[in-house]
């Protein structure tokens, strides 16, 4: 027991001593909120990350229940090209989208405003239902110590709802703060992950046995077991959506070079087309998605090679798949029980803290969505420490609401988050294919086009079959669903709660959100473009009654001409301190006598 506690003490000093925190001189210089690669491997890759606790859970779930577990390995073998595949299209498209905004971004500018506004709705869903699943799923953690897995559905929402609550709290109270919060037990469960692997491998090799074996279906057809294969690959996937979550969170970055790159470029300098890469915030952004590229692969192989060798599967002795490891690998080690309790409350706090990614990004969606119509202006708020408390507060009510509605049940919620995962993924792939058509030439756009086209293909693919081998689970519920917002967010915005001119766009960029240099162009630009497409669908809409005779409500006079966004291109080529804008604003009317004079430092008593 003494050797677990000291192990304990160790990690949380280093993990203490290494955690980021912000300071004020970077507050100064990169604005308030602003992190750095810490920070930002916190924040947006613990959704990733924790996928470990429940992943591989999900996947082993479609198999085992029909003796099928030995196929896990294939399962993971998708995962893997999945990662890399999804991996590079992302770490490519921070260079061209570097202010923001994920494949919202991308599709505005190459694919149009109406897959934009399928995807922003998207979105909102995979955000809300990333918060659902990873606060169930440390419900699932936290019962796993008791072996209490099967106790009464309002136990799991009660718990889920504090869960949630609890993570509001934090990242209303800034984005600094809750970083440094989920790096110090994101580094415990690395190193408390790394103790539980040679607990494993030494009770492997002393020869414990397996837990008791479940009474499990047969399954002779082989249509049966590939379909059963594709549903634990289409699981096993569900965490992907840290890549968008980096891609659309990357304005909150710090827009400077790391130390390791300022030292490679210093002392290595024939290497400068790495260091390139990973320069600047979207450098910064690379290094958490590069993490990104294994990482999945590697921890599910790590996990169905030992769920398979001690039968340790969701639910079996009442805990979740990485409980039952996780109490074999610590029993190895002298005082495990510690080891293993501490473990299995990380593991609650890490899947609670992963939401904070969701939070994140919702803050960073959701203004956009007020820009171009598809919000009310009242939801735009940002307090001084950067964060937009008013759509954390909505998302965590919505949150609460669902999990009443699955009862507390993390796999309920599962096919509603896989299909808000890949859907943006499809479109980033779409986005990526154009930009290359448009930018590139020789080999580059060759590899490019074949890259970006096998993504697309993959990630469409994969969207269907989180649809298709969901169904009973579901996966029909899931496609009226997203079929219902998506029309919804259409009905939005033709309403007269959709319009806005230039003064409201402007307003809630600049003074609201407070959001300035390119950044704050891009997005007047796509709420222009958004305002366009209302406009034709207006038209299109009066055009159409007007086949029957029909002129009301829709008058083609009643329906305000948008200003002209103009090609992309228009709302790059303004300065930092320059507003997209500022042709269409009113300007303040000439006084008699010029402009008023200036007072002069010492004329202010």
């Amino acid at each position: 027991m003494l050797f677990s506690i000291a192990l304990l003490i160790v990690i949380v000093v280093v993990v203490f001593r290494v955690a980021p925190s912000e300071s004020q001189e970077d507050a100064h210089i990169h604005g308030a909120g602003q992190v750095g690669v810490l920070a930002a491997l916190a924040l947006f890759g613990v959704d990733y990350f924790t996928s470990y606790f429940y992943a591989t859970g999900e996947m082993m779930h479609a198999l085992h229940p029909y003796g099928l577990e030995h196929l896990g390995y294939y399962a993971v073998l998708v995962i893997g090209i999945a990662n890399l595949a999804f991996g590079a299209l992302y770490m490519y498209s921070l260079g061209i989208f570097n202010e923001g905004g994920g494949s919202f971004t991308a599709a505005m500018r190459y694919l149009g405003p109406s897959l934009s506004l399928v995807v922003a709705v998207v979105l909102l869903q995979d955000y809300i239902f990333t918060i659902v699943v990873s606060t169930l799923s440390g419900v699932d953690q936290l019962l796993s110590l008791q072996q209490a897995g099967g106790i009464a559905w309002y136990w799991h929402f009660l718990l889920g709802a504090a869960m949630v609550a609890t993570t509001w709290y934090i990242t209303i109270r800034g984005r600094g703060e809750s970083a440094r919060v989920v790096f110090i037990g994101l580094g415990i469960f690395v190193m408390l992950t790394i103790t539980m692997a040679i607990g494993l491998f030494i009770a492997k090799g002393a020869g414990v046995p397996p837990l008791p074996a479940e009474q499990t279906e047969h399954v002779t057809s082989l249509g049966s077991a590939l379909f059963h294969l594709l549903a634990a690959s289409m699981k096993g996937l569900v965490a992907l959506s840290g890549l968008e979550a980096m891609s659309n969170g990357i304005q909150f970055v710090i827009d400077g070079d790391v130390s390791l790159i300022k030292w490679g470029r210093k002392h290595m300098p024939k290497l400068e087309k790495v260091w390139h890469f990973y320069s600047g915030k979207s450098g910064i952004g690379r290094i958490v998605q590069t993490s990104f590229l294994f990482y999945g692969a590697l921890t599910t192989l790590f996990l169905t090679y030992f769920a398979i060798h001690f039968q340790a599967f969701d639910g079996v002795a009442g805990r979740s798949l990485v409980g039952n490891l996780a109490f074999i690998g610590f029993s190895s080690i002298p005082g495990g029980t510690i080891l293993f309790w501490t473990y299995q409350i990380l593991a609650v706090g890490l899947l609670t803290a992963a939401s904070m990614t969701a939070f994140q990004d919702l803050q960073a969606i959701t203004w956009r969505n007020v820009a171009i119509g598809e919000l009310p202006e009242v939801i735009v708020y940002r307090n001084p420490k950067g964060t937009f408390t008013r759509p954390v507060t909505v998302a965590a009510i919505v949150t609460i609401i669902i999990q009443f509605l699955v009862r507390g049940h993390t796999s309920t919620a599962v096919p509603y988050y896989g299909v808000g995962v890949f859907l943006p993924i499809a479109v980033m792939g779409l986005a990526i294919r154009q930009h290359v058509k448009q930018h590139l030439v020789g080999r580059a756009r060759t590899v490019g086009l074949w890259g970006s086209t096998f993504s697309t293909v993959l990630a469409t693919i994969i969207f269907v079959g989180q649809i298709v081998t969901k169904w009973n689970e579901g996966g029909w519920v899931v496609l009226i669903v997203l079929s219902t917002l998506i029309l919804m967010a259409h009905v939005i915005l033709i309403t007269p709660a959709g319009y806005r001119d230039p003064e409201d766009i402007h307003r809630v960029i600049r003074e609201k959100s407070r959001i300035q240099g390119a950044m704050g162009n891009i997005v007047e630009w796509q709420s222009l473009r958004i305002q366009e497409y209302r406009y034709l669908m207006m038209m299109k809409i009066s055009n159409f009654f007007g086949m029957f005779g029909v002129f009301k409500p829709l008058r083609f006079d009643d329906i305000p001409v948008p200003v002209e966004a103009g090609p992309f291109e228009n709302a790059m080529n303004h300065g930092e301190h320059r507003t997209f804008l500022e042709e269409y604003l009113p300007k303040p009317e000439p006084r008699v006598g010029g402009a008023p004079k200036e007072a002069a430092p010492e004329d202010v008593k």
